[in-house]
């Protein structure tokens, strides 16, 4: 039923691909302070490290949104936003160390002539200041990341199907898996730029690996469904092509849409509970993962019967 209905899923995904090709073009990502230039404060707690949203609740306060925020090691701290004055800073600092300075019994103390500094609850060990160009550096970085991925992936796939060269040749798989990773890859970055429009989702470092991230498991899943078409071309020789397409979707469709499935309730629970610093990079997976279990089954399979048959025609 997937093949003979191909045109139905052809015109989901087109419009898909489209509308998120309109608001990049239109709308355009937010970029995070990784692409567009920030600033960087690492400090060290000498009491219990508070949680994130405590820590964000003081950036609020002295007028910072927006800010990531990531643990390190057992007592550190970093926190990137975008770029601050001094004073600001200053002030970022004096919030820090009154919300987090110990709670002694300075009364107990005084009788007993002990003298107790309630200072460097919070020390600063780092700040930096990130340039637009690093930012620039990292798009490019991210471009050929990318494009060396694709290379590597169609490169694979084409080795692998080597010996199914009818009735069509190894290449061509790699080829539509490509075009299957191209559709879930612009899906994402338009789901992504309507949130930084309407929810201000930056696009950060994490989005970048989380986009990565989905071209390897995307493609796996493509090739789940190409492998079983391969086993079935071997085994029946001179059969109807389209025919064995759907059978070879048949056999895979259940196990694909549960693999997926346990992905996704994974990390449904890593978002829930994961805090803002996976936030981005839980929810573009979650997106992507979503996105790529689809086209799997209802895009890259179907796009092998029209190009089979596209050839017999010509």
């Amino acid at each position: 039923m997937i093949i003979k209905y191909r045109k139905i899923w052809f015109f989901l995904s087109g419009t898909a691909v489209l509308a998120s090709i309109l608001a990049f073009a239109i709308v355009g990502l937010k970029w995070g302070i990784d692409f567009t230039g920030g600033s960087l404060v690492e400090v060290e707690f000498s009491v219990t490290r508070p949680s994130n949203d405590a820590v964000n609740q003081v950036l609020t306060s002295v007028g910072i949104d927006n800010a990531t925020i990531q643990p390190v090691e057992d007592t550190k701290m970093v926190m990137r936003f975008k770029e601050i004055d001094e004073a600001t800073h200053q002030k970022l600092l004096t919030a820090l160390e009154d919300k987090f300075k110990p709670e002694l019994n300075l009364e107990g103390a005084a009788e007993a002539g002990i003298v107790v500094d309630t200072k460097n609850a919070v020390q600063e060990t780092r700040f930096d200041s990130i340039g637009p160009s690093l930012g620039q550096e990292l798009k490019e970085k991210t471009v050929w990341a990318i494009i060396i991925a694709l290379i590597a992936i169609i490169s694979y796939v084409a080795w692998a199907f080597r010996k199914v060269s009818k009735p069509i040749a190894s290449w061509k798989y790699g080829l539509i898996a490509i075009l299957a990773l191209f559709h879930d890859i612009i899906i994402t970055i338009g789901v992504f730029t309507l949130l930084g429009k309407f929810y201000g989702l930056e696009v950060n470092a994490p989005f970048v690996a989380a986009l990565l991230t989905i071209l390897g498991y995307s493609v796996n899943d493509t090739i789940v469904v190409f492998d079983r078409t391969r086993e079935n071309l071997v085994r029946r020789i001179g059969e109807n092509f389209a025919q064995i397409v759907q059978e070879s979707l048949n056999e895979v469709i259940v196990r694909s849409i549960n693999a997926s499935f346990t992905v996704l309730i994974v990390l449904f629970a890593i978002l829930l509970i994961g805090g803002s610093t996976l936030r981005d990079f839980t929810l573009a997976l979650i997106i992507g993962v979503a996105v790529g279990s689809y086209s799997s089954i209802f895009l890259a399979s179907p796009l092998l019967v029209v190009w089979e048959k596209w050839m017999s025609k010509k």
